[in-house]
């Protein structure tokens, strides 16, 4: 019975082990999936290595648990059996806690992050290589906050419509009255413009009668 038990706590303590969390913004909680989440853009603009500590709580429970079953053992009954639980119950507990930090504990990366609005946010989060300065950033709230790599895709904006101006109204055309054209001079005849034969006769003159002396 007693091999049984130890066997118990042994298993109690490698599932502690195996049920380490994981502070990777990759992985997902089965709580946190189905969640919607509130996403905002920013940029990093400053982190810091830190050391992320496992609250050993779970494995004080498990510890304390496979530790009471063991101690149980250490009488059939009475006070022995009572005060061998309680004993292998705080030894479990301290065990349990201890593995669980030594397989929990690490180290992270605690972020800066200013968002689109000025306003700045902190996430501490685990992974091997810290996201480097002005890297821009989806900041994800949630149960489980998180900042990943700006991997959206811009929209463009959809082109804007052609306002069209209202059509002047046409205004009657006017026709200008115009005066009468001046009356043609008249042509020359055709005997003022001729032009004289070099060649013509030219006309003698007459002489005139001698004058006859009256009758005396």
């Amino acid at each position: 019975m007693r091999t049984v038990t130890i066997g118990l706590l042994v298993a109690g303590l490698a599932g502690v082990a195996a049920c380490t969390p994981n502070y990777s913004p990759n992985t997902y909680g089965a709580g946190s999936v189905q969640q919607a989440n509130k996403v905002e853009p920013g940029v990093v603009v400053g982190f810091r290595q830190v050391a992320i500590s496992a609250s050993g709580t779970v494995g004080a429970v498990t510890g304390g648990a496979a530790g009471g079953v063991l101690g149980s053992q250490s009488g059939s009954f009475g006070v022995n059996a009572a005060l061998g639980a309680v004993g292998g119950t705080a030894i479990g507990s301290l065990i349990g806690t201890a593995v669980e930090h030594v397989t929990g504990d690490t180290t992270g990366w605690e972020y800066i992050v200013r968002k689109a609005n000025d306003e700045l946010v902190s996430v501490t989060q685990r992974e091997e290589k810290p996201i480097p300065l002005g890297q821009k950033v989806l900041v994800i709230t949630g149960s489980q906050a998180r900042i990943v790599a700006d991997y959206s895709t811009p929209v463009e904006p959809a082109p804007a419509k052609a306002v069209e101006k209202p059509k002047a109204e046409e205004k009657p055309v006017v026709k200008e009255e115009t005066a009468p054209p001046a009356p043609a001079a008249p042509l020359p005849s055709p005997a003022a413009s001729a032009v004289p034969d070099p060649f013509a006769p030219v006309p003698l003159p007459v002489e005139a009668p001698p004058a006859v002396p009256p009758a005396p």
